[in-house]
Parts: C-alpha cells; structure tokens; sequence
C-alpha cells in the first residue's frame, strides 16, 4: 500500500519521464508500478485523499455474531469456572455440555474487543527471553570466566570443591582453589587473588567476569569484592549453561584427564596437588586447539605470533622441497583474533578485531 505523498511523488516523476518522451509503460515499470495503477490513481480520487481501504465502510457480513451473540460470548467467557481458561478450552468444554455458543476464532476476537485478551489466570504470562550478553576480548585481561564444579572423594556424598578464573582470550587459567565447602568467602578471596597476580589495578579497564547464576558467584561478598576491584560481575541466563561454554568446557577437559581419579580424591591435600598439576599442564603443556595448538601462557604472554609464523616457515619450506605434495595452500597457521561469548551476530566479531589479528599469511 503506497502512501499519499509517495504516490504523489511517483506520479510526478513518471509525468516527468513522459513528456520529455519516455514511453509510459517503461515509466511505470521503472517506477515499480503498472500502467492500470497510474490511470486508476488519477480517474479517481488516489492521488487527492490516497488509498481508501483502510478507512472504506465494508458491509456487516450476514454470519457475523449479533450483539445479544457478542453479550453471551462474554458472559460466558466471564463465569467463574471459565475465568483462567483459554477460548481453545472453553469451547470443546460447552460441546461436552451439548451447548455451542461460537468458535474459539469469534471467542478470541470478543474478548480482545472487550480489552480481556491478556493472560487468564493466576500464572505470570510467559516473557521472551532475553538475547545472551556478548562479550568480546581482544587481548588477555578484558572478559574472564569463571566457574565451580564439584570433585568426588572416596566417600560416598562428599565432594570437593573446585573453583577456576579461565581468561577468554588466551585460554589461561589465571586463578583457581580447591575447598572442602562452597562459600561466597573462598569465591571472593579467588577473585582478589586473580586480580592482584593479573595487575589489573594499573589497568585502565578493569576486566569482565562472567559467570553462571549460582548462589555462590552472586553473593553479596563477591559482589563486593568485584566492586572494589573495579571488575564488572555478568552472569549467564538462567538454566541456559551454554552461556559459560567455555568454563564448562575447561571442567570437562579437566575431568577426561587420564590422571583424574576414577574413584575419588582420598583427602583436600590430593585434590589440591591434583589441581596444581592440572592447571601447570592445561597451561604450559597443553596445545589448545581453539587457538591454533599454542599453549595458553603462549598466547597469553603474545607469543603465539612468532610461533605461529614460525610454523608457517616450516610449512611453505616443506611445500618448497616437495611441491607436488601439495595441492594447494599451507595449513592456515594465522593467529586467532577477537574471541566472543556469546556472539549475537558474525557482525560483532568482524567490527571488534583488530586487522593485525586477521590478516592471513601468504601462503
């Protein structure tokens, strides 16, 4: 449906084109609009008071509902047993009765008539939920995640507690502790250990620290803790535990460790030195493949450039000495640029890298 002034406008351009000789109908299709249009618009009133539809007087179909019908529509839709009941229940529930008063269509559009359209019942009406916070790091220090999960010990029900600061650029646990109990008091502690081994007081901008929506990440002792350390707290959706993939990731990584004791840590002390070798091996020792096989204290420490290029030397070498080996380009060994949690759209992560992070090397 094209409005006034635009059919005004379409009229004009298109009297334009014909008088300096444009044929009419070449016009019209340029202007996106048929010939039969532009003569209805001027034989009647299209180009005065414009489109008519919305505002024409349609006749009363014969079928529809009389008032008195409207009236028992309502009344029935307003008895006390039919008050938090649906139109899609309300009529099978009157044809049980042997009683038809009109369809769930005729009932949903008198209700809505009568501003009775909303949610019936004593039940909150269902809300959409809300889009996941993206979160972009370019550089180590700006988003962490952070987690806790629980450690089995040779007694059956009891568990010990596991808790890791994961930076989301490099991959690096930065912080991590093991405790006999789950309290807001060793998550604080955590955070102001982490925080103080990372520097971020001399940063300009302190980090994120993302987490899911447990009690002990939410207390008002971290939350604190955060505040004083200038760290800006996020927290996943609730029951969605695809929002901290990456802290969910790390503890199942740690879990399918060969090392891993199958049937518990016998005391704290084993589960701490458990810890400890886990974290000095995911850091140092272990090749991550969400960044290019570098360790995560390579790429945390900026190494991993020099690696990467190193290992494309060896590549196109190899190419070199034996060319028909190769159909094609070398294995892509350019560094990983911006890491999302998140994202919303390819849109974010395209706008957020950096060019020196993206640009290919020559194969």
């Amino acid at each position: 449906m094209i409005g006034l002034e635009d059919r005004q406008v379409v009229a004009r351009n298109i009297l334009m084109a014909h008088t300096d000789g444009a044929r009419l109908r070449l016009a019209c299709e340029t202007a996106g609009i048929d010939v039969r249009t532009l003569q209805r618009w001027k034989a009647g009133e299209g180009l005065v008071s414009g489109d008519s539809r919305p505002a024409a007087v349609r006749p009363v179909p014969a079928h529809a509902l009389s008032p008195v019908e409207r009236a028992q529509v309502l009344r029935v839709a307003n008895e006390p047993r039919f008050a938090d009941v649906p139109p899609a229940r309300i009529v099978p529930m009157l044809a049980d009765e042997g009683v038809y008063v009109a369809s769930e269509s005729s009932f949903a559009r008198v209700l809505r008539a009568h501003g009775q359209a909303a949610h019936r019942g004593r039940a909150k009406a269902p809300k959409a939920s809300r889009p996941p916070t993206t979160h972009i790091a370019t550089a180590p220090r700006q988003v962490w995640c952070w987690d806790m999960s629980y450690l089995p010990a040779t007694v059956t029900g009891r568990w010990f507690h596991l808790y890791l600061i994961l930076d989301l650029y490099s991959r690096k646990i930065v912080g991590w502790e093991v405790h006999d109990s789950d309290d807001a008091e060793h998550a604080a502690r955590l955070v102001r250990r982490t925080g103080l081994a990372e520097g971020i007081a001399a940063l300009q901008t302190k980090p994120v620290l993302h987490g899911d929506n447990g009690a002990t990440l939410k207390a008002t002792t971290v939350l604190a803790m955060l505040y004083w350390l200038g760290v800006k707290p996020s927290y996943s959706r609730p029951r969605v535990s695809d929002d901290n993939a990456y802290a969910e990731s790390l503890f199942r990584t740690a879990k399918y460790r060969p090392e891993f004791p199958a049937k518990g840590f016998p005391d704290l002390a084993s589960a701490r030195a458990w810890a400890a070798n886990f974290v000095r091996w995911y850091n140092v020792d272990h090749r991550h493949s969400g960044i290019r096989y570098v360790s995560p204290a390579q790429r945390h420490a900026g190494d991993d450039h020099a690696i990467l290029a190193a290992r494309h030397t060896v590549y196109v070498q190899a190419r070199e000495r034996n060319p028909a080996r190769w159909s094609r380009h070398t294995r892509n060994w350019s560094p990983i640029g911006a890491v999302t949690l998140n994202p919303e759209r390819d849109s974010v992560v395209a706008t957020a890298s950096h060019d020196e992070d993206i640009q290919p090397l020559a194969a």
